[in-house]
């Protein structure tokens, strides 16, 4: 069967910020000279959701304020997939792991066994959904991105260690937050930066998320919106 590369893949995104109260960095690498999609570009880690990622266990899921906006706008519930896709995705691009210690319940399949051979489970309440944005109708592949902003305390391992990541993503680097738009950037990370800049002292969740909703028929710029729980409900 031949797969449509264009068409449109979930992703999921980890913008990880360290020292956020003193002198802000963020955690990107440099993605290959003969990637299809955006060759050379300094980006964050990430990348698309795969199918078993819905059926992962999470010790912890994500807030719910940030799954109703998760699931706004899509045809199906994909704020758990999203949550296990972002916490792979980090592992296997930068060795860092997001999550408990712990054991797994069952066999985890094949692309989480070397997560769960170091002895933790996922959690995902650490993880802030700031942004989405759909890649333009024209490009070699194209994705429904979400951003996931994490505080890089939350690591649940050393911070400086990327011995562990794949290849995918080349000179892994803290790059301080002020210093970031000097590098090679795709233009829709120097827009999430812009948001994240405005968000390195506000721990709380956004108002709203920006989406930009690139379609084949228009190009729309959303904010989406999901109401915080309410304390008093039973």
């Amino acid at each position: 069967m031949t797969i449509d590369k264009t068409a449109i893949r979930n992703a999921a995104t980890v913008i990880v910020l360290r020292d956020r109260d003193t002198t802000p960095s963020i955690l990107m690498g440099q993605r290959g000279a003969n990637a299809a999609f955006m060759p050379n570009k300094v980006v964050f880690p990430g990348g698309a959701v795969d199918a078993g990622d819905a059926d992962i266990p999470l010790e912890t899921s994500i807030s719910e304020v940030c799954a109703q906006r998760l699931r706004h706008d899509t045809p199906q519930d994909l704020s758990h997939a999203l949550a296990a896709a972002a916490i792979r995705e980090l592992w296997e691009e930068t060795g860092l792991i997001l999550g408990r210690p712990g054991t797994w319940s069952s066999p985890p399949p094949p692309d989480w066994e070397t997560y769960a051979a170091t002895g933790h489970v996922p959690s995902a309440d650490t993880l802030q959904f700031v942004f989405r944005a759909i890649t333009p109708p024209g490009r070699p592949r194209r994705f429904d991105a979400r951003f996931f902003l994490l505080d890089a305390a939350e690591i649940a391992t050393d911070l400086d260690d990327f011995s562990a990541a794949c290849e995918e993503l080349s000179h892994l680097q803290w790059i301080p937050l002020k210093d970031a738009r000097a590098f090679d950037l795709p233009f829709i990370t120097e827009v999430v930066l812009a948001e994240i800049e405005g968000r390195v002292s506000d721990r709380t969740p956004p108002i709203s998320v920006p989406f930009f909703k690139n379609n084949d028929e228009d190009s729309l710029f959303l904010r989406l919106k999901g109401q915080a729980p309410n304390p008093n409900h039973t």
